[in-house]
């Protein structure tokens, strides 16, 4: 009979679970608009809070905001003080809220407002959840501060010492607790209050395990010296640590500053970002929307298991689930950008991750050489990028060991398509840093073997092309075996996504120091290098470098000695190849979620049918080309994404690519 119920269940709310379904995959991409306003408040001055608040829920209303949170009390003023016992307050601020309900009942947005509720003797300090003029829930403070300024046990009474499960609030019996969640038809969230964030185990934390994807703060945290900085690196980790979306509303303008002042804090984090921030000691009224991605929270949340072992190992209490009224999809308007370059390093951080970056290629690559005991390290120079970035990599190796730099071995071998600027600029390079440069023509090599395999010189197919990278593998393999060596890998972790690179040819060395290290990055870390502390003959050099069309060279140049064969021009773009690797990779987004952010994001630079066909011929290729990730060599983890057998991505060679292919733009 149970299982029949549950099935009368299931069947009755199939609309809602198909409304969420169909919103979050068809419409929104999983994101949810959310709001942190500050409204102006007169303390103790019910109506006019109220006034104040309606306004800034209409104003997000009409800019498709779904949960709006204001700051701690903002109904009656947090600094009433003992006007928290005189019961025409209380009623005033009952009225204010019913004035509220009745004023947005047309409205399907979900408010979270603050204000004290009287229950059995005792007052609490609550957040109201209201939508559609009906309250949904109130959720009571927990933790209530008592020291240096604060002095909220002199009014109000925590959440843990009530028992009642429910309150009678504006003539309806309303669900009580600390432990709600609310439910919508695009996520679960979860409310906090001010001090409760500055708990050691905030309730946010079993909010969290227990489902919430976003948290809402009401706070009223004064001001101080430092304290700003402190808070925003609070929220940051809580956001963090819980996974999930952070919204902090903080009362503003109109506060008592008796003896603290206020400065309205409007705060939006993701998973430990920073997404939006309001205006600090504004004396206007602030609505401060971003989009919190929870399709991102659901993957990142899969991804770390130590999630679900922390929900599993700690015993919080069960929650209780309201569920709102389903609110009408709006179109999607993002306010929020995404960095088109997300694997670069931006900001005051640069330098800082630019040497980090080094810092753990050259690690990885000494302890490979000390472990090995190689006497040398030989590496293939063509004067592009990946092999210039691998050099310089082995370069700093070498000085920190207090090995001599001659002991790097680098070797240019000028095949059917070299030019003269990569020559040349490989050529400068090696001397400029003063390792040894050895000299190989593949040319007569390659000559020689397509005589032996029957193959005509002048069809420039793929065995011409591929027969240049793999004789050049063998010769530097045979050049560390001459000199108790150890070749160094040039290739980067956009060519292995890609497939772009010759099976047992240059995808093959004894350690790839590149390997998780994309395209997009390289170019940037080269011209960091150039442009701090190199000699000026280098930095020259680095510089043509980095300006060179990206090219294997295995295709003869044209009549003017130019490149012909550009990478580019064939597979694509690599900062849209990039941009489409990190969030496949590491958000683990579907096709045409990817499409719309990259569309979004290149406006201006790329049409979205280009955008679109080369999102197709990374799929094609990420898929098809597994096999040559299933076999890479050794190299270090860098960033955030590896695609190593060993380490992050395990695939199988033969997946199928079709639904990914169809799902572009669906």
């Amino acid at each position: 009979m149970g299982e029949l119920i549950d099935y009368f269940v299931f069947v009755e709310k199939l609309p809602y679970f198909c409304a969420r379904i169909n919103n979050n995959v068809l419409m929104n991409y999983g994101y949810v608009k959310v709001a942190a306003a500050v409204p102006r408040v007169k303390v103790a001055d019910c109506k006019f809070n109220a006034s104040e608040i309606e306004k800034e829920i209409i104003i997000a209303d009409g800019k498709g905001v779904q949960i709006i949170a204001f700051p701690e009390l903002c109904v009656t003023g947090y600094t009433c003080g003992d006007l928290f016992a005189q019961q025409l307050l209380l009623e005033e601020a009952e009225m204010g809220l019913m004035q509220i309900l009745n004023n947005t009942r047309q409205l399907d947005i979900i408010s979270i407002l603050g204000m004290p509720v009287a229950l059995n003797g005792v007052l609490l300090n609550t957040a109201v959840v209201i939508q559609k003029g009906k309250v949904l829930g109130v959720v009571p403070k927990t933790y209530l501060p008592n020291y240096k300024e604060f002095y909220e046990k002199r009014w109000f009474t925590s959440a843990c010492e009530v028992s009642e499960t429910s309150v009678r609030l504006c003539g309806q019996i309303i669900p009580m607790g600390r432990n709600l969640l609310f439910d919508t038809a695009d996520t679960t969230f979860g409310i906090e209050i001010c001090e409760d964030l500055w708990a050691p185990v905030p309730p946010s934390s079993a909010l969290a395990l227990q489902g919430a994807e976003i948290l809402f703060n009401l706070s009223a945290d004064n001001e101080g010296i430092g304290k700003h900085a402190y808070l925003c690196s609070l929220i940051s980790q809580q956001s963090a640590r819980c996974i999930a979306g952070y919204v902090f509303s903080s009362c503003g303008f109109g506060e008592s500053t008796t003896d603290v002042v206020f400065a309205g804090n409007g705060l939006i984090y993701e998973n430990g970002s920073l997404l939006a921030a309001g205006k600090r000691f504004s004396f206007e009224e602030q609505v401060v929307i971003s989009e919190i991605d929870v399709e991102y929270l659901r993957t990142e949340r899969r991804v770390n298991t130590t999630f679900a072992a922390c929900r599993s190992c700690s015993a919080p209490e069960l929650p209780v689930h309201v569920a709102a009224e389903y609110v009408n999809s709006k179109d999607l308007n993002l306010t929020r950008t995404f960095d088109p370059h997300p694997f670069v390093p931006q900001g005051a951080t640069l330098d800082e991750r630019c040497e980090e970056v080094f810092s753990i290629q050259v690690s990885g690559l000494a302890q490979r050489l000390v472990h090995t005991k190689a006497k040398s390290a030989v590496i293939g120079i063509s004067g592009g990028l990946d092999s210039t970035l691998a050099l310089l990599v082995c370069v700093k190796t070498f000085d920190k060991l207090g090995w001599a730099r001659k002991g790097i071995i680098g070797v240019t071998m000028p095949g059917f398509g070299t030019t003269d600027r990569t020559y040349t600029n490989a050529m400068d390079l090696m001397n400029s840093l003063g390792i040894t440069v050895r000299e190989v023509s593949i040319k007569e090599a390659c000559i020689q073997h397509f005589k032996d395999i029957d193959h005509d010189a002048d069809v420039h197919d793929v065995v011409y092309e591929n027969s240049q990278a793999r004789e050049r593998t063998q010769i530097l393999m045979d050049i560390a075996n001459q000199t108790w060596g150890m070749v160094v890998g040039t290739g980067d972790l956009s060519e292995l996504a890609l497939g772009w690179a010759t099976y047992n040819g240059d995808h093959m060395s004894m350690y790839g120091v590149n390997g998780s290290v994309p395209k997009t990055l390289v170019r940037h870390l080269v011209k960091w290098v150039a442009e701090n502390g190199m000699d000026e003959a280098s930095r020259s050099t680095l510089l043509d470098i980095v300006d060179t069309p990206i090219s294997p060279e295995l295709i003869p140049a044209d009549e003017n000695g130019n490149i012909q064969q550009i990478t580019e021009d064939l597979v694509g773009p690599y900062e849209l190849h990039d941009f489409f690797l990190y969030y496949f990779l590491r958000c683990g987004f579907r096709p045409a979620k990817i499409f719309f952010l990259a569309a979004r994001t290149f406006k201006g630079v790329y049409d979205e049918e280009t955008i679109k066909k080369w999102l197709q011929t990374f799929l094609r290729r990420f898929f098809n080309q597994q096999f040559k990730r299933s076999c890479l060599p050794d190299g270090p983890k860098v960033g955030s994404i590896s695609i190593s057998p060993r380490g992050d991505w395990r695939m199988p060679s033969d997946a199928s690519s079709e639904m990914w292919l169809k799902g572009i733009m669906d």
